[in-house]
């Protein structure tokens, strides 16, 4: 829905869908972001238990320990070993959130400090570590549930659009303290 809606005339959206496996991500995560060295990559992942657009604000090394779609699970049941235990986005997801609430569109969005140490989360810790905190993740309730594509679709662009003004506007100088 996104992809039909597009971003602002000034954006390049690039959509990928990323298989609920953690070698994949481990492999495909860092060769997308060497691919198309982005500005922010906004992952979106759905969350059966999910009644709202939940911005996520941080992704967690350890404490994987369920089986992804191939049955495999990482047998230190962490991202990166050694990684710092938690890397928060460097977008300000408050900011974001209350921007877009004000816009009055017909979703409700929310705050979440823990995306569910599962391939969302897994994913989510990836990129940070990636890029280094630019990144960011949202979680959406499954279709219908209560969301159309087309709220969801608009929710979405909204959001990816503040983030990016969050982004050109922070002062926040992006510093890595480890090597990928």
């Amino acid at each position: 829905e996104l992809e039909k809606l597009g971003l602002r005339d000034d954006v390049d959206l690039h959509v990928y869908e990323i298989p609920v496996e953690y070698q994949t991500v481990q492999r495909l995560i860092p060769a997308l972001w060497k691919k198309h060295s982005p500005q922010l990559v906004v992952h979106v992942g759905v969350s059966g238990m999910a009644t709202t657009v939940t911005l996520e604000k941080c992704g967690h090394n350890v404490g994987y320990k369920g089986l992804d779609n191939c049955r495999f699970c990482p047998g230190s049941q962490c991202c990166v070993e050694g990684g710092p235990e938690c890397i928060d986005s460097i977008i300000d997801m408050d900011t974001v959130c209350k921007r877009v609430s004000a816009l009055e569109l017909d979703v409700t969005v929310t705050i979440s400090k823990d995306a569910g140490r599962y391939l969302c989360d897994f994913t989510y810790y990836t990129s940070l570590y990636q890029s280094c905190g630019r990144s960011a993740f949202v979680h959406v309730p499954p279709l219908g549930k209560p969301y159309t594509a087309e709220q969801l679709g608009r929710a979405l662009q909204a959001i990816i659009e503040e983030m990016l003004d969050v982004l050109e506007h922070s002062d926040e100088k992006i510093s890595c303290q480890h090597e990928h």
